[in-house]
C-alpha cells in the first residue's frame, strides 16, 4: 500500500458524523468508497464497485459484488460505503 497511500488519502468526499453512523438495510445498493484513515479498508481493486447488502455482521455489512463471472462477498464497515439506491 506504500505506493497507493498518496492517492487513497486524497478523499473528495467530506466525512461527517451522520456518514459515520449511517445505517443501511438489507437489499440496499451501495458503492465501495475508501476512507484511508479508518481501519477495515477493503482492497483497492474493489474501489468504486457497487453491490448489494446481504447481511450485517456486528457493525459491518456483508456486500455482495460480481467480479467477472464470480460472485464475492466482502465484509465492509459503513465508513467505506456510500448509498447509491435500492435494487
Amino acid at each position: 500500500m506504500s505506493k497507493r497511500s498518496r492517492a487513497l488519502g486524497q478523499s473528495k468526499r467530506k466525512l461527517t458524523i451522520p456518514g459515520l453512523i449511517s445505517g443501511y438495510s438489507i437489499g440496499d445498493c451501495v458503492a465501495i468508497d475508501h476512507q484511508s484513515k479508518y481501519s477495515g479498508m477493503p482492497h483497492p481493486r474493489y474501489r468504486g464497485r457497487t453491490g448489494t447488502i446481504v447481511a450485517q455482521r456486528g457493525k459491518s455489512y456483508v456486500v455482495e459484488i460480481s467480479d467477472m463471472n464470480a460472485t464475492k462477498q466482502l465484509i465492509i464497515p459503513p465508513v467505506h460505503l456510500k448509498a447509491v439506491g435500492k435494487k
